[in-house]
């Protein structure tokens, strides 16, 4: 599940709210254990997720760097290398 949480901090452009959002459901999913939560339990879940992405967000704000910032499509670029010469394609 937490595959799919990726480093947000300086890049550019910036993470936006739904990159954010996204690390914060599988974050959320990842400690409760579900990718779907029961109706009786999807308001909580709902309102980690929630809190999760508003703290997240203002820690990605808040860090700061004196490295420049990272290029999407080249980090992108050395991810698919790397995963070429590990699987092999």
């Amino acid at each position: 599940m937490c595959r799919n949480i990726r480093p947000l901090n300086n890049f550019e452009p910036p993470a936006t709210n739904d990159e954010v959002t996204a690390a914060a459901l599988q974050f959320v999913r990842k400690v409760s254990g579900t990718t779907k939560p029961s109706q009786a339990n999807q308001e909580a879940f709902d309102q980690a997720v929630a809190e999760i992405a508003h703290i997240t967000r203002h820690l990605i704000d808040d860090l700061v760097t004196t490295a420049p910032p990272k290029d999407r499509e080249t980090e992108a670029a050395k991810a698919r290398e790397r995963a070429r010469l590990r699987y092999g394609a």
